[in-house]
């Protein structure tokens, strides 16, 4: 493939223009991050762990109607997407507490919600991505009011559907983080668009009867096999590609 121009580097991922107009090819690298950017490693494979998964969950997606900006899997390491406005929000859904919201509330890890919980947070790592309310996204610009119902409702949508389907593979989700972007669609209206990528570096995924992290908190946490609990929800999904040795190995972390 001929030289593409890199149009963003992002932490996890590379950005590169399109073959056409309107289209991106996201580039997945084998890097991890955590704590907003502050915990840095390198976890062989992981990149293409994530392209197979996200693919094969953003398809899922597809047939049950919700809009999303990928295309097509070009490689093992790239998929084709399209082009959106990005919106600056990451809208987390929980399912049962974990992470930050065990540590700001002083609950028990794993303490089922008698209801799933949606939080918003501002892209913005350089102030460590703060929570935020509906009036502040409105009232700083990065989305309408009708943007956001959009996103709520996907996200809810999306939520329902990934529980069942992981459920199915063995798999209780969490929480998880979503994100969004505008495009316009075949008869030129705006529309709200899931983007980015979903995968266990946005998902917090437990076994269903062990409860063993088979997430990106196996980095965060320094609990080791990172490739393998990837590699294990890949397999699970049906998604697990063919690789040679050493395409997967053991996880390099810097911090």
């Amino acid at each position: 493939m001929a030289k593409r121009r890199r149009i963003y580097e992002g932490k996890t991922k590379d950005l590169f223009e399109g073959p056409e107009p309107g289209t991106i090819v996201q580039h997945f690298r084998d890097d991890a991050t955590a704590f907003n950017n502050k915990k840095q490693g390198t976890i062989t494979g992981k990149g293409v762990l994530n392209n197979r998964i996200s693919e094969y969950l953003m398809l899922r997606l597809h047939d049950i109607g919700v809009p999303t900006h990928f295309i097509r899997r070009l490689n093992m390491r790239e998929q084709l997407i399209r082009e959106v406005e990005v919106i600056p929000i990451k809208i987390v859904i929980r399912n049962a507490v974990a992470g930050s919201m065990a540590e700001r509330f002083g609950i028990d890890e794993g303490t089922p919600l008698p209801r799933s919980i949606v939080e918003y947070y501002w892209k913005n790592d350089e102030h460590n991505a703060p929570m935020v309310s509906e009036e502040h996204i409105t009232a700083f610009g990065w989305a309408a009011p009708q943007d956001i119902d959009d996103m709520l409702a996907l996200s809810l949508r999306i939520n329902d559907y990934l529980s069942g389907l992981f459920f199915g593979a063995r798999i209780k989700l969490v929480d998880f983080k979503i994100e969004f972007g505008r495009n316009y669609d075949e008869n030129g209206d705006m529309r709200v668009i899931v983007a980015d990528e979903i995968s266990p570096d946005t998902c917090r995924l437990w076994d269903s009867e062990t409860g063993e992290k088979l997430d990106k908190d196996r980095f965060r946490r320094d609990l080791g096999g990172v490739a393998e609990a990837y590699q294990e929800v890949a397999r699970r999904l049906g998604v697990l590609p063919t690789s040679g040795p050493g395409d997967v190995a053991e996880t390099t972390t810097v911090q």
